[in-house]
């Protein structure tokens, strides 16, 4: 059982890094923009699923195996930037006309919200800063007093989840406010802005560095 000290520190520890706005928040901001709230929030719950697959990774050895090899740390930089800047593209040529004002309540439909989910699910697992963020933060916590390892960094993986989920969830709910205090603003505007959170996410995705295995 994980003990009351490792539970705190790792709190003090992963609050902070949580409240820190990031990448995904400002995918989740542009989501919630141009789709609406419900969609925001469908967003949020893709990338959380995302960082789902990233501590089950690192609580199987997977992360590990991934950042120990070269080959397929870069097949998997190279294949989530390559998605990333796809979705750039298609931002760039979505050639909307009109305001935020004139969405239709079908901007806010089923289809959209499973669309944004499967987006924000691969921005959160196609990420490998993630990964290696994982595969360094959990351990630090871990004591020999908690019972099994991989027990321990289940249950920080899914808290630090949880925790997250809370603030991206209300990030996605204030962007549901802010899209209705600024219905002039030009669709146009939104798709660049999009375009421009994807490529800089791309951009961070190819810069992330293997985890030492030097020790």
């Amino acid at each position: 059982m994980v003990t009351t000290g490792s539970l705190l520190l790792f709190l003090t520890a992963s609050i902070p890094l949580i409240l820190f706005p990031g990448p995904s928040v400002a995918f989740i901001l542009a989501t919630t923009l141009r789709a609406g709230r419900r969609s925001g929030l469908a967003a949020t719950a893709g990338v959380e699923t995302g960082y789902l697959v990233h501590v089950l990774g690192a609580v199987v050895g997977l992360s590990a195996v991934i950042t120990a090899s070269a080959q397929l740390f870069t097949a998997v930089k190279v294949l989530g930037a390559a998605w990333l800047l796809w979705m750039a593209w298609r931002s760039l040529r979505a050639r909307s006309e009109g305001t935020l004002a004139d969405l239709s309540p079908a901007a806010a439909s089923g289809v959209r919200s499973s669309t944004a989910f499967s987006r924000g699910l691969l921005v959160g697992a196609l990420n490998p800063k993630t990964a290696v963020f994982y595969l360094a933060f959990l351990p630090q916590f871990v004591s020999p007093d908690g019972g099994p390892v991989w027990v321990q960094l289940l249950v920080f993986g899914l808290l630090f989840i949880v925790l997250a989920s809370v603030l991206d969830a209300t990030w996605a709910v204030a962007g549901g406010s802010l899209r209705r205090l600024l219905p002039a603003v030009r669709l146009r505007v939104v798709d660049r802005f999009s375009a421009g959170i994807y490529t800089a996410l791309a951009a961070v995705t190819l810069t992330v560095r293997r985890a030492s295995t030097t020790g």
